[in-house]
Protein backbone atom coordinates (compact mmCIF):
# COMPACT_ATOMS: atom_id res chain seq x y z
CA UNK A 1 0.00 0.00 0.00
CA UNK A 2 1.17 3.51 -0.98
CA UNK A 3 1.05 6.12 2.53
CA UNK A 4 1.80 9.13 2.53
CA UNK A 5 2.27 11.11 6.03
CA UNK A 6 2.17 14.54 6.69
CA UNK A 7 4.30 15.54 9.83
CA UNK A 8 7.89 13.82 11.00
CA UNK A 9 7.01 14.34 14.78
CA UNK A 10 6.92 11.89 17.27
CA UNK A 11 3.16 10.34 16.15
CA UNK A 12 4.18 10.83 12.27
CA UNK A 13 7.64 8.60 13.44
CA UNK A 14 5.68 6.38 14.53
CA UNK A 15 3.79 5.43 12.35
CA UNK A 16 6.48 5.31 9.55
CA UNK A 17 8.36 3.02 11.58
CA UNK A 18 5.33 0.89 12.23
CA UNK A 19 3.75 0.94 8.66
CA UNK A 20 7.59 0.40 6.61
CA UNK A 21 7.61 -2.80 8.52
CA UNK A 22 4.56 -3.97 7.32
CA UNK A 23 6.04 -3.50 3.58
CA UNK A 24 4.10 -0.76 2.82
CA UNK A 25 5.39 2.16 0.33
CA UNK A 26 6.03 5.13 2.74
CA UNK A 27 6.84 8.82 2.04
CA UNK A 28 7.17 11.24 4.93
CA UNK A 29 6.77 14.96 4.27
CA UNK A 30 7.41 17.37 6.57
CA UNK A 31 9.02 21.13 6.43
CA UNK A 32 12.23 20.33 9.22
CA UNK A 33 14.60 18.42 6.93
CA UNK A 34 16.59 17.39 9.79
CA UNK A 35 13.90 15.20 11.25
CA UNK A 36 13.50 13.48 7.81
CA UNK A 37 17.32 12.91 7.09
CA UNK A 38 16.91 11.24 10.78
CA UNK A 39 13.59 9.18 9.86
CA UNK A 40 15.54 8.45 6.58
CA UNK A 41 18.67 7.32 7.72
CA UNK A 42 16.76 4.25 10.04
CA UNK A 43 13.86 3.37 7.59
CA UNK A 44 13.56 2.04 3.78
CA UNK A 45 11.38 5.31 3.56
CA UNK A 46 10.94 8.38 0.64
CA UNK A 47 10.65 11.80 2.66
CA UNK A 48 10.05 14.79 0.72
CA UNK A 49 10.48 18.40 2.36
CA UNK A 50 7.67 21.24 1.98
CA UNK A 51 4.44 21.92 3.79
CA UNK A 52 1.93 19.37 3.62
CA UNK A 53 -1.29 21.15 2.90
CA UNK A 54 0.46 22.41 -0.57
CA UNK A 55 0.00 20.85 -3.84
CA UNK A 56 2.65 20.67 -5.59
CA UNK A 57 4.42 19.12 -2.27
CA UNK A 58 1.49 16.27 -2.02
CA UNK A 59 2.24 15.99 -5.81
CA UNK A 60 6.19 15.48 -5.03
CA UNK A 61 4.94 12.68 -2.65
CA UNK A 62 2.94 10.82 -4.45
CA UNK A 63 -0.52 11.66 -3.69
CA UNK A 64 -1.94 11.29 -7.47
CA UNK A 65 -1.66 7.76 -6.67
CA UNK A 66 -1.47 6.95 -3.40
CA UNK A 67 -3.91 4.93 -1.28
CA UNK A 68 -3.91 6.49 2.20
CA UNK A 69 -3.08 10.24 3.19
CA UNK A 70 -2.60 10.57 7.42
CA UNK A 71 -2.18 13.88 8.27
CA UNK A 72 -0.35 14.39 11.74
CA UNK A 73 1.27 17.32 11.89
CA UNK A 74 0.82 19.67 14.81
CA UNK A 75 -1.45 22.50 13.19
CA UNK A 76 -5.24 20.99 12.68
CA UNK A 77 -5.63 24.00 10.18
CA UNK A 78 -2.84 22.14 7.84
CA UNK A 79 -4.14 18.75 8.17
CA UNK A 80 -7.19 19.59 7.05
CA UNK A 81 -6.21 21.44 4.17
CA UNK A 82 -4.35 18.78 3.26
CA UNK A 83 -7.49 16.44 3.04
CA UNK A 84 -9.50 18.66 1.33
CA UNK A 85 -6.66 19.34 -1.18
CA UNK A 86 -5.64 15.32 -1.31
CA UNK A 87 -9.57 14.52 -2.17
CA UNK A 88 -10.22 17.55 -4.51
CA UNK A 89 -7.07 17.58 -6.67
CA UNK A 90 -5.59 13.68 -6.42
CA UNK A 91 -8.87 11.66 -5.62
CA UNK A 92 -6.48 10.16 -2.40
CA UNK A 93 -9.28 6.84 -1.29
CA UNK A 94 -8.49 7.11 2.54
CA UNK A 95 -7.81 10.53 4.23
CA UNK A 96 -6.75 10.34 8.13
CA UNK A 97 -6.17 13.79 10.06
CA UNK A 98 -5.11 14.31 13.92
CA UNK A 99 -7.46 17.27 15.28
CA UNK A 100 -7.22 18.21 18.40
CA UNK A 101 -9.16 21.53 19.10
CA UNK A 102 -12.90 21.16 20.34
CA UNK A 103 -13.36 23.83 18.81
CA UNK A 104 -13.53 22.04 15.20
CA UNK A 105 -14.62 18.43 17.01
CA UNK A 106 -18.25 19.84 18.36
CA UNK A 107 -19.24 21.34 15.15
CA UNK A 108 -21.88 18.34 13.51
CA UNK A 109 -21.47 17.99 10.01
CA UNK A 110 -17.71 19.79 9.78
CA UNK A 111 -15.81 16.82 8.48
CA UNK A 112 -18.78 15.13 6.12
CA UNK A 113 -17.93 13.89 2.87
CA UNK A 114 -19.29 17.45 0.97
CA UNK A 115 -17.38 19.27 3.80
CA UNK A 116 -13.82 18.35 4.65
CA UNK A 117 -13.88 14.86 3.31
CA UNK A 118 -11.72 13.49 6.43
CA UNK A 119 -12.57 9.61 6.46
CA UNK A 120 -10.91 8.83 9.94
CA UNK A 121 -10.40 11.71 12.21
CA UNK A 122 -8.10 10.84 15.36
CA UNK A 123 -8.03 13.52 18.29
CA UNK A 124 -4.94 12.03 20.64
CA UNK A 125 -6.43 14.09 23.73
CA UNK A 126 -9.68 12.34 23.09
CA UNK A 127 -8.09 8.86 22.36
CA UNK A 128 -5.78 8.88 25.80
CA UNK A 129 -8.56 9.84 27.82
CA UNK A 130 -10.90 6.95 26.92
CA UNK A 131 -7.51 4.79 27.07
CA UNK A 132 -7.64 5.75 30.46
CA UNK A 133 -11.05 5.57 31.22
CA UNK A 134 -11.05 2.28 30.45
CA UNK A 135 -8.71 1.24 32.51
CA UNK A 136 -10.28 3.11 35.79
CA UNK A 137 -13.23 1.07 34.67
CA UNK A 138 -11.38 -2.38 34.07
CA UNK A 139 -9.15 -2.20 38.09
CA UNK A 140 -6.11 -4.80 37.37
CA UNK A 141 -5.99 -4.17 33.27
CA UNK A 142 -2.50 -3.05 32.01
CA UNK A 143 -4.45 -2.22 28.35
CA UNK A 144 -8.04 -1.96 27.21
CA UNK A 145 -9.08 -2.01 23.36
CA UNK A 146 -12.79 -1.91 22.49
CA UNK A 147 -13.99 -2.90 18.74
CA UNK A 148 -17.51 -3.51 17.78
CA UNK A 149 -19.14 -0.40 19.42
CA UNK A 150 -17.40 -1.39 22.69
CA UNK A 151 -19.25 -4.87 22.72
CA UNK A 152 -16.10 -6.35 22.58
CA UNK A 153 -12.54 -5.84 24.62
CA UNK A 154 -9.02 -6.92 23.93
CA UNK A 155 -8.03 -6.52 28.17
CA UNK A 156 -4.48 -7.35 28.99
CA UNK A 157 -3.64 -8.43 32.44
CA UNK A 158 -0.68 -9.78 34.84
CA UNK A 159 -1.57 -13.45 36.01
CA UNK A 160 -0.94 -13.58 39.30
CA UNK A 161 -0.53 -16.78 41.51
CA UNK A 162 -3.67 -17.80 43.04
CA UNK A 163 -5.40 -16.99 39.99
CA UNK A 164 -7.94 -20.36 38.73
CA UNK A 165 -6.15 -20.41 35.14
CA UNK A 166 -2.21 -20.16 36.48
CA UNK A 167 -0.65 -23.36 36.02
CA UNK A 168 -3.21 -24.62 33.60
CA UNK A 169 -3.43 -25.11 30.05
CA UNK A 170 -5.81 -22.66 28.24
CA UNK A 171 -8.35 -25.57 27.52
CA UNK A 172 -8.65 -25.38 30.90
CA UNK A 173 -10.26 -21.98 30.91
CA UNK A 174 -13.43 -23.11 28.27
CA UNK A 175 -13.73 -26.01 30.54
CA UNK A 176 -13.95 -23.94 33.18
CA UNK A 177 -16.38 -20.96 31.78
CA UNK A 178 -18.37 -22.77 29.02
CA UNK A 179 -20.97 -20.30 29.02
CA UNK A 180 -18.61 -17.28 28.12
CA UNK A 181 -17.37 -16.96 24.73
CA UNK A 182 -13.43 -15.93 25.27
CA UNK A 183 -10.14 -16.11 23.24
CA UNK A 184 -6.45 -15.38 24.66
CA UNK A 185 -5.45 -13.83 21.76
CA UNK A 186 -1.00 -13.31 22.65
CA UNK A 187 0.92 -14.32 26.39
CA UNK A 188 4.24 -11.91 26.80
CA UNK A 189 6.37 -13.83 29.23
CA UNK A 190 9.34 -12.60 30.62
CA UNK A 191 8.87 -9.21 27.27
CA UNK A 192 8.98 -12.31 24.59
CA UNK A 193 5.67 -13.05 22.96
CA UNK A 194 3.86 -16.78 22.86
CA UNK A 195 1.73 -17.41 20.36
CA UNK A 196 -0.88 -19.14 22.74
CA UNK A 197 -2.33 -22.36 21.48
CA UNK A 198 -4.70 -25.17 23.60
CA UNK A 199 -1.85 -26.91 25.47
CA UNK A 200 -0.20 -23.43 26.63
CA UNK A 201 0.02 -23.67 30.41
CA UNK A 202 -0.04 -19.75 32.13
CA UNK A 203 2.54 -19.20 34.24
CA UNK A 204 2.74 -16.20 37.10
CA UNK A 205 3.72 -12.97 35.58
CA UNK A 206 2.52 -13.59 32.25
CA UNK A 207 1.27 -10.65 30.63
CA UNK A 208 -2.18 -12.19 29.39
CA UNK A 209 -4.15 -10.94 26.25
CA UNK A 210 -7.56 -11.89 26.07
CA UNK A 211 -10.82 -10.82 23.57
CA UNK A 212 -14.07 -11.00 25.30
CA UNK A 213 -17.47 -9.59 25.54
CA UNK A 214 -17.88 -6.46 27.48
CA UNK A 215 -20.36 -8.15 30.42
CA UNK A 216 -17.55 -11.05 30.38
CA UNK A 217 -14.55 -9.12 31.06
CA UNK A 218 -14.43 -8.80 34.51
CA UNK A 219 -15.26 -12.95 34.63
CA UNK A 220 -12.52 -13.94 32.41
CA UNK A 221 -10.05 -11.58 34.49
CA UNK A 222 -10.88 -13.02 37.75
CA UNK A 223 -9.51 -16.38 36.09
CA UNK A 224 -5.96 -14.91 35.86
CA UNK A 225 -5.70 -12.50 38.73
CA UNK A 226 -7.59 -11.48 42.06
CA UNK A 227 -10.74 -9.10 41.13
CA UNK A 228 -9.64 -5.36 42.86
CA UNK A 229 -12.65 -3.67 43.72
CA UNK A 230 -14.00 -1.03 41.95
CA UNK A 231 -11.86 2.42 41.96
CA UNK A 232 -13.72 5.23 43.85
CA UNK A 233 -11.47 8.08 44.67
CA UNK A 234 -9.78 9.28 41.79
CA UNK A 235 -7.01 11.98 41.98
CA UNK A 236 -5.57 13.30 38.66
CA UNK A 237 -2.38 15.66 38.37
CA UNK A 238 -2.79 18.10 35.62
CA UNK A 239 -5.62 19.92 34.16
CA UNK A 240 -5.22 20.62 30.99
CA UNK A 241 -7.73 19.13 28.33
CA UNK A 242 -7.01 15.35 28.96
CA UNK A 243 -7.53 15.94 32.97
CA UNK A 244 -10.49 18.07 32.08
CA UNK A 245 -12.30 15.85 30.18
CA UNK A 246 -11.55 12.36 32.40
CA UNK A 247 -12.71 14.46 35.41
CA UNK A 248 -15.86 15.27 33.36
CA UNK A 249 -16.80 11.45 32.68
CA UNK A 250 -15.59 10.60 36.21
CA UNK A 251 -17.35 13.04 38.28
CA UNK A 252 -20.36 11.51 38.87
CA UNK A 253 -19.99 8.50 39.59
CA UNK A 254 -16.29 8.96 41.34
CA UNK A 255 -14.93 11.11 43.87
CA UNK A 256 -12.50 13.27 41.70
CA UNK A 257 -9.55 15.77 42.67
CA UNK A 258 -7.50 17.21 40.03
CA UNK A 259 -4.14 19.31 40.89
CA UNK A 260 -3.04 21.83 38.87
CA UNK A 261 -0.19 23.89 39.48
CA UNK A 262 -1.91 27.40 37.34
CA UNK A 263 -3.78 29.37 39.36
CA UNK A 264 -5.61 30.95 36.31
CA UNK A 265 -6.37 27.02 34.88
CA UNK A 266 -7.75 26.48 38.41
CA UNK A 267 -10.59 28.81 38.26
CA UNK A 268 -11.39 27.63 34.86
CA UNK A 269 -11.68 24.06 35.74
CA UNK A 270 -13.52 25.28 38.92
CA UNK A 271 -16.28 26.79 36.41
CA UNK A 272 -16.29 23.87 34.05
CA UNK A 273 -16.79 20.52 36.28
CA UNK A 274 -19.50 20.22 38.69
CA UNK A 275 -18.25 18.04 41.57
CA UNK A 276 -14.32 17.51 40.96
CA UNK A 277 -12.58 19.18 43.48
CA UNK A 278 -9.62 21.59 41.95
CA UNK A 279 -6.64 21.93 44.05
CA UNK A 280 -3.67 24.91 43.05
CA UNK A 281 -0.65 23.43 43.63
CA UNK A 282 2.19 21.19 42.47
CA UNK A 283 1.66 17.39 42.28
CA UNK A 284 4.93 16.98 43.24
CA UNK A 285 4.39 18.80 46.49
CA UNK A 286 4.55 16.18 49.69
CA UNK A 287 2.77 18.66 51.93
CA UNK A 288 -0.19 18.56 49.60
CA UNK A 289 -0.63 15.20 48.63
CA UNK A 290 -0.73 13.91 52.64
CA UNK A 291 -2.63 17.50 53.31
CA UNK A 292 -5.37 15.54 50.43
CA UNK A 293 -4.93 12.10 52.09
CA UNK A 294 -2.92 10.23 48.96
CA UNK A 295 -3.11 7.29 51.17
CA UNK A 296 -7.18 6.88 50.66
CA UNK A 297 -6.48 7.64 47.07
CA UNK A 298 -7.81 4.26 45.03
CA UNK A 299 -5.80 5.36 41.47
CA UNK A 300 -3.37 8.97 41.18
CA UNK A 301 -3.86 9.68 37.20
CA UNK A 302 -0.48 11.75 36.24
CA UNK A 303 -1.45 13.80 33.14
CA UNK A 304 0.63 16.80 32.75
CA UNK A 305 2.36 17.40 29.63
CA UNK A 306 6.06 17.13 31.59
CA UNK A 307 7.34 13.58 31.69
CA UNK A 308 9.39 14.15 35.15
CA UNK A 309 6.71 15.64 36.59
CA UNK A 310 3.97 12.96 36.31
CA UNK A 311 6.90 10.30 36.92
CA UNK A 312 8.23 12.24 39.91
CA UNK A 313 4.49 12.46 41.52
CA UNK A 314 3.70 8.60 40.31
CA UNK A 315 6.70 7.94 42.76
CA UNK A 316 5.73 9.95 45.35
CA UNK A 317 1.99 9.10 45.63
CA UNK A 318 3.08 5.73 45.57
CA UNK A 319 5.47 6.25 48.32
CA UNK A 320 2.75 8.09 50.45
CA UNK A 321 -0.01 4.83 49.95
CA UNK A 322 -1.70 5.55 46.43
CA UNK A 323 -3.03 2.36 46.10
CA UNK A 324 -2.13 2.18 41.73
CA UNK A 325 -0.71 4.60 40.39
CA UNK A 326 -1.15 5.59 36.45
CA UNK A 327 1.73 7.62 34.65
CA UNK A 328 1.57 9.60 31.00
CA UNK A 329 4.69 9.50 29.14
CA UNK A 330 5.06 11.26 26.22
CA UNK A 331 8.29 9.62 25.50
CA UNK A 332 7.88 6.47 24.31
CA UNK A 333 11.33 5.34 25.26
CA UNK A 334 10.58 6.12 28.65
CA UNK A 335 7.29 3.42 29.02
CA UNK A 336 8.41 0.03 29.37
CA UNK A 337 11.25 1.62 31.66
CA UNK A 338 9.10 2.63 34.13
CA UNK A 339 6.14 0.28 34.28
CA UNK A 340 5.93 -2.46 36.59
CA UNK A 341 8.40 -1.45 39.53
CA UNK A 342 6.30 1.27 41.53
CA UNK A 343 4.33 3.00 38.36
CA UNK A 344 1.52 0.62 38.09
CA UNK A 345 0.67 1.16 34.20
CA UNK A 346 2.44 3.68 32.24
CA UNK A 347 0.36 5.14 28.86
CA UNK A 348 2.37 6.77 25.51
CA UNK A 349 0.14 9.12 23.79
CA UNK A 350 1.73 8.18 20.42
CA UNK A 351 1.18 4.14 21.18
CA UNK A 352 -2.55 4.98 22.31
CA UNK A 353 -2.82 6.98 19.05
CA UNK A 354 -1.41 4.33 17.07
Amino acid sequence: MKIIILGAGQVGGTLAEHLAREENDITVVDTDAKKLRDLHTKLDIRTVTGAGSYPIVLRQAGCEDADMLIAVTNSDEINMIACQVAHTLFRTPTKIARVRATAYLTRKGLFAHEAIPIDVLISPEQVVTDHVRRLIEHPGALQVLEFAGGLVQLVAVKAFYGGPLVGQDLAFLRRHMPNVDTRVAAIYRRNRPIIPRGDTVIEADDEVFFLAARRDIRAVMSELRRVERDFRRVVIAGGGNIGERLAEHLEHSHQVKIIEHSLERCTTLSERLDRTVVLHGSATSKRLLEEENIEECDIFCALTNDDEVNIMSSLLAKRLGAKKVLTLINNAAYVDLVQGGEIDIAISPQQATI
